[in-house]
């Protein structure tokens, strides 16, 4: 179903006032510290999704106890509105990881209402898109397609956890070395990709693809009106709709990339089109899908898009 996007100010400021109303009654009987004890046997990690939490998992291992605020695809980290038992974690959290750019906006006002001074790594900065001096506003925020991006994240990772856990430091740091070298992995199979099919050109119906695509050297041809409204929840253009049904039938498109968690008329349109005109259509998802690891996700998101390509 189409989705409401509202902006970081406008998302935050209802769900702070919220938690603060249920929290008075949930930490009243509530005499525990603000964080874990951080000599204890095992971190306390508060992800704003899995994507995040798993990694932390691969960098932390047995040092760590992550709880994962978004974990199911029925839950869109837009709009999510988060419970005083989410406030409560992030209140006793020793490490917060949140995606940043509005994406997961209830993080923000979690970490606020629940008073807590754990570090929080913010993934998008560690995008150079971001670093380039990037905004909300036109930032594409699903930064976990972008593997590199991701290194840098788990790197950050290890560090704080080093700095929390130093006896753990050595360990940290191996893990995120072994994740890296999986990445490297994901690198070697996008670039063959790259070497096989840049410049042909690919339709999504959102833009959360995209780092991976571009690094595959694919060129993305979708209306920038389309992608736009789709992923604000509003409706296309008739002119819009029909310049990318244009697209679709002028057989230079190679694959369609439709957001598995969202959608709406349009959205089925373009994929019905797609379809009649033996156009591959393949389905990438927000959340880490049950049973996968970071690496697995992104490795079979990879697979299918060389598939859908030819090989």
């Amino acid at each position: 179903m189409p989705r409401l996007r509202r902006p970081l100010a406008a998302m935050a400021m209802p769900i702070a006032m919220t938690l603060a109303a249920a929290s008075a009654l949930l930490f009243s009987g509530c005499a525990a510290t603000d964080t874990a004890d951080a000599a204890g046997d095992r971190i306390s990690v508060v992800a704003s999704t899995s994507v995040y939490g798993q990694i932390a998992e691969a960098v932390g291992g047995t040092a760590v106890d992550v709880t994962s605020i978004v974990s199911s695809a029925s839950q869109d980290p837009h709009s999510f509105e988060p419970s005083a038992q989410d406030q409560l974690a992030v209140r006793h959290a020793d490490l917060v990881i949140e995606n940043g750019a509005g994406y997961d906006a209830f993080m923000a006002a979690l970490v606020q209402a629940s008073g807590s001074t754990a570090p929080v790594i913010t993934a998008v900065a560690s995008s150079p898109e971001w670093s380039a001096g990037g905004s909300a506003v036109h930032f594409n925020e699903h930064v976990w397609y972008d593997p590199q991006t991701m290194g840098v994240v788990a790197s950050a990772i290890a560090a704080e956890l080093s700095r929390i856990m130093p006896a753990r430091a050595a360990t940290f740091a191996q893990n995120a070395k072994a994740l890296h070298g999986e990445i490297d992995g994901l690198e070697t199979r996008i670039s063959a990709i790259r070497n096989s099919h840049a410049g042909e050109q690919i339709f999504v119906t959102e833009p959360v693809p995209l780092y991976l695509t571009a690094a595959a050297g694919l060129e993305n041809v979708t209306p920038a009106a389309f992608t736009e409204a789709v992923e604000e929840g509003h409706d296309v253009a008739p002119a819009t709709l029909l310049g990318a049904l244009t697209l679709l039938r002028s057989g230079d498109v190679r694959v369609l990339i439709a957001n598995s968690q969202t959608g709406g008329a349009e959205t089925m349109l373009v994929i019905h089109e797609a379809q009649s005109r033996s156009i591959p259509v393949l389905e990438f998802a927000e959340t880490l899908p049950h049973g996968k690891t970071y690496i697995s996700w992104m490795r079979s998101n990879i697979d299918a898009l060389s598939e859908g390509l030819g090989g």
